[in-house]
């Protein structure tokens, strides 16, 4: 017997490593002739001489003088456990092994494809202010200007009237968690250049100020918010500021809203492979397995959403230059209703009616059939328009999605603001949908959930891969609100009027001001079509 000259431990005769602590035993004569000899001379007993200090780590020379990496054995007990696990699974019953590989294969097969998948990076929380920016420049005779901008609200994962009753277990509601938290909003008006003329802090408490009560700033031009009404005085859109402005020849007038916001990850998506688990509302989310079928729908929320965004057409575009656009979402276009049978049936056995796999499958067929067309024409190309062509810009590849969700009537709305890089650097102003997805019998049944109110509402941006997610780097203005005639977002889109006579009004701009805390660290959104097999 010889002694471990690195662990002391006992060595037998024969031993080229040490099974201790695994290191190799150096200067060992390994030969068998010459071990025989020594055998019968006696002599079989071993000095052992401690090899070189290892360069790196991990890195031993042998006694051969050869480089070893002794940390490989790490992926040989990694590869004797496969193996390991591949014997016993040829062991099992024939019955057996097909039940487990029914279960599990789809998800190792969804792992391996995972980890060389490309994927978008988003912040788990920011704070930071965004700035709109509208330059207003008078060249000609006197001009005027009115303008109504919307007063952002805060967000929460439980989104609308009848929000404070979902995943209501008896007579408590469930915790919701904020996405989108509006900490503070200003009116800059200034004459151009760097001076500012007036800076007006506006209320997010829901306090109104009326016309007569209206601010008058530095150069006379008037503000208030005076609360949503169905009048000119009061705001279309939900609350907002109303500025009216008196221009002379000549004079320029730049007015920024600017809005102070926590924004912060949330995914209604119960996935623990596609989901990083710091990103709240996983565990509450849906997927394939605990989704409820197309019948459900109507039964969550009263029926509400039924009856306020499945209608077969939303929002006439009308007619320009004698070409009629006609609607952006129809859902009974031909090509529509064509797209949406094929996604049907690509789908398994069994998961035909299942609403979250006709979404989800609708989601990754635009992605693979639908490019990004930078250069959109205006007006938006409708849902229908996107599919033919096969390209669309955010709006349009949001027509096409909400189209055809509405098909099997699930329904979809729009959600309205801006969109930044990843280093909140370029914005640009951006459009994405908002859908409803029930929960199935069994899993509210199990949980002692109503009915009623067991389903989620939730983020869907198709052009920028997010399912089921809403991430910081997304600023939402306004939320879409019922409304058959598109009178609504006709006032979004168009939110004032100015004198034509050599008055110009650029469209909005937007920029980030000051930092940008994303101390919350970051999360991965694979670009990988999900497996519903």
């Amino acid at each position: 017997m010889g002694t471990c000259p690195y662990c002391q431990s006992v060595t037998y005769t024969g031993d080229t490593i040490c099974y201790s602590c695994g290191r190799i035993l150096a200067n060992i004569r390994s030969n068998k002739f010459a071990m025989e000899q020594q055998f019968h001379k006696g002599s079989m007993e071993t000095s052992y001489k401690m090899t070189k200090k290892p360069t790196k780590g991990g890195i031993v020379q042998t006694h051969t003088g050869r480089s070893l990496n002794i940390m490989k054995k790490r992926r040989n007990r990694t590869r004797h456990l496969v193996l390991l696990f591949f014997v016993a699974f040829i062991m099992l019953a024939p019955q057996v092994r097909e039940n487990l590989f029914e279960k599990w294969a789809p998800g190792i097969q969804e792992y391996l494809m995972l980890i060389p998948a490309q994927y978008h990076l988003y912040d788990n929380q920011a704070n930071f202010t965004l700035d709109r920016s509208i330059v207003v420049i008078n060249s000609d005779s006197n001009g005027w200007l009115y303008e109504d901008i919307v007063i952002p609200t805060d967000v929460e994962s439980l989104y609308g009237e009848d929000s404070d009753f979902k995943y209501t277990n008896g007579d408590l509601p469930s915790p919701t968690t904020s996405i989108q938290k509006i900490n503070s909003v200003n009116l800059v008006i200034s004459s151009g250049g760097s001076i500012i003329d007036d800076l007006i802090s506006i209320p997010i408490d829901g306090t109104t100020k009326s016309y007569d009560d209206k601010l008058i700033t530095s150069n006379g031009h008037y503000v208030w918010w005076p609360g949503y009404g169905p009048d000119n005085s009061t705001c279309n859109v939900g609350n907002c500021v109303k500025l009216e402005f008196q221009l002379n020849p000549g004079e320029t007038v730049i007015f920024s809203f600017q809005v102070t916001i926590t924004s912060t990850s949330y995914s209604w998506w119960d996935d623990s492979l596609r989901v990083d688990s710091r990103v709240a509302g996983i565990d509450e989310g849906i997927n394939v397995e605990n989704s409820g079928d197309f019948s459900d729908i109507a039964l969550r929320g009263n029926g509400q959403r039924t009856q306020e965004y499945t209608s077969e057409n939303w929002y006439d575009r009308g007619t320009r230059s004698g070409v009629a656009h006609g609607y952006a979402i129809s859902s009974q276009q031909e090509i529509v209703q064509s797209t949406a049978a094929l996604i049907s049936s690509s789908l398994p056995e069994g998961l035909q009616d299942n609403a979250y796999a006709f979404s989800r499958a609708t989601f990754d067929y635009l992605h693979e059939h639908i490019t990004y067309d930078k250069n959109a024409p205006n007006p938006a190309r409708s849902g229908s328009l996107c599919l033919e062509e096969l390209t669309g810009d955010c709006d349009e590849q949001t027509n096409a999605f909400l189209s055809i969700l509405r098909a099997k009537s699930i329904p979809g709305w729009y959600v309205f603001g801006a969109l930044t890089d990843a280093d909140y650097d370029y914005w640009e102003a951006h459009g994405w949908g908002y859908i409803l997805l029930p929960m199935s019998d069994s899993w509210c049944n199990a949980r002692n959930i109503e009915l009623d109110s067991c389903f989620v509402e939730a983020a869907v941006d198709v052009v920028n891969n997010k399912w089921l997610l809403h991430t910081p780097n997304a600023y939402i203005a306004w939320i879409e609100e019922p409304d058959s005639t598109g009178t609504l977002l006709n006032s979004y889109y168009s939110p004032g009027k100015y004198s034509s006579n050599g008055l110009v009004r650029s469209p909005p701009s937007y920029s980030t001001l000051g930092d940008v805390d994303t101390s919350g660290g970051m999360h991965r959104v694979k670009s990988l079509a999900e497996n519903l097999r």
